[in-house]
């Protein structure tokens, strides 16, 4: 007897027989765009759906299930899709959508009511000349503007673990570390999402604002200390809050970029939490800040010394992305003109197909900070396609494509390190998915 279980959301029905298989299983083997950082071992929670309809056709909730619904305060119709079995009509909407989003999830196990402290990097984004841009602008246009600034500048901060904590006017406020991670960590983060958020800035500056006559510029002051973090407010209205001397340090140290004619400012606590030598430092200031009685040591952060593989892939993706049709139809093309036999394995949508791999694509970009998830899943990945009908010989012709199509796209705004960057992410991606994919004498270099 087959059942059907209905994506509501997209309009899609796929029907199963038996009941071995999750949610996610079908989702995977029907090649439905299904967010699963950890490859669906229930480490992560971005497989989750909520029941709309039929939860008695579900499998009891597993002990993972009952843990994260608890400590996350989910409501009773939410589950997790790698661990749910349907056994009869299932109705679901998947509720994580993008890659952005599962940083959010932060925000879930941030303590509610008396805040608890925690070690965090603190990020302040400033516009520039926005007093100006309000007087010459008409109100619908400075809405356009901010609304493009805030998109650019924050996925940054998402890409990076971080939270964005809010926006004041001209200003982007975000969080790194509060749900752990070390020092260093969180450090890191917060600095390969400052230098992030300088790159779209000047990309947006080349493109979307380039008919508005306008060059936006920003200043960014990052700190790192201890703060308190929590849910506070009224009890019938409470909102993610951090306080804390460090959180105001954070923003002092951004004002100072003004009087300094510089872009990013970082304080030697964030400094000495870095691996020594790995960052280009440009001027150092011992500055006295408003609150402070002495004066405070802050550094000019030019970038990396050396290659950063996840700032180079962050900073190329929206661009690769920016229309994810064209990009999948390029490189399906190439695959099917190297290898034509391979055309056998796509009989379906190839349009659906393509948002599969888009989809794929940037989720494993935005995993690369959270390696040990990032791992699990391309296990999963790479058994996967065994599947589909992939070969193992496949992979040469497949990371040959993708390099083409990247450096098609990207054009003049390629470059050696981006490339490079891609070269070494395909490679790490092929290997970990080949090695739990085939016998190790079967796996074949790319």
């Amino acid at each position: 007897m087959s059942f059907k279980i209905t994506y509501s959301s997209i309009n899609r029905q796929v029907e199963f027989e038996g009941q071995s298989q999750t949610i996610l299983d079908l989702s995977i083997a029907n090649r439905i765009p299904h967010m699963h950082e950890c490859g669906g071992h229930g480490i992560c929670t971005t497989c989750r759906v909520r029941v709309l309809h039929g939860m008695e056709n579900l499998s009891p909730k597993t002990d993972s299930e009952k843990i994260n619904g608890h400590s996350r305060k989910w409501d009773p119709t939410v589950r997790l899709a790698c661990q749910a079995r349907p056994k009869g009509d299932v109705i679901v909407q998947r509720l994580i959508w993008s890659s952005g989003e599962v940083n959010n999830l932060q925000k879930e196990l941030v303590p509610q009511g008396k805040a608890e402290e925690r070690p965090i990097a603190i990020l302040f984004c400033d516009l520039r000349n926005y007093t100006n841009l309000s007087s010459e602008n008409l109100n619908y246009d400075i809405a356009y503007l901010l609304n493009k600034f805030y998109t650019a500048l924050g996925e940054p901060i998402l890409m990076n673990n971080g939270i964005i904590y809010q926006y004041v006017g001209d200003e982007i406020v975000g969080v790194f570390g509060t749900n752990g991670g070390t020092a260093q960590k969180n450090c890191e983060d917060a600095i390969r999402a400052a230098l992030g958020m300088q790159y779209a800035l000047e990309s947006l500056n080349r493109t979307e604002l380039k008919d508005f006559g306008i060059k936006l510029k920003s200043g960014i002051g990052i700190n790192f200390g201890t703060s308190y973090i929590g849910l506070l407010g009224h009890p019938t209205f409470k909102q993610f809050s951090v306080i804390g001397d460090p959180v105001n340090v954070a923003s002092r140290i951004q004002n100072e970029t003004k009087s300094t004619g510089t872009k990013i400012l970082i304080s030697d606590s964030v400094f000495q939490n870095i691996e020594s030598g790995s960052l280009i430092i440009g001027q150092e200031f011992n500055n006295k800040v408003r609150g402070k009685d002495d004066p405070i040591k802050i550094l000019e952060l030019l970038g990396f010394k050396e290659l950063n593989l996840q700032l180079e892939l962050q900073c190329s993706m929206n661009f690769l992305l920016e229309d994810e049709d064209r990009f999948a139809e390029i490189f399906y093309q190439k695959v099917f003109d190297m290898a034509p036999e391979v055309r056998e394995l796509f009989r379906s949508n190839m349009t659906e197909q393509g948002r599969l791999l888009t989809h794929m694509l940037g989720g494993i970009i935005h995993s690369l900070s959270r390696p040990e998830q990032l791992q699990n899943g391309l296990k999963t990945l790479g058994r996967n396609h065994v599947s589909y009908g992939v070969k193992v010989e496949y992979y040469p012709v497949v990371k040959q494509a993708m390099m083409e199509t990247i450096e098609e796209i990207l054009g003049d705004n390629k470059t050696t390190k981006t490339i490079n960057a891609w070269n070494s992410a395909l490679d790490f991606v092929i290997e970990n998915m080949q090695k739990h994919a085939y016998p190790k004498a079967e796996t074949v270099s790319s």
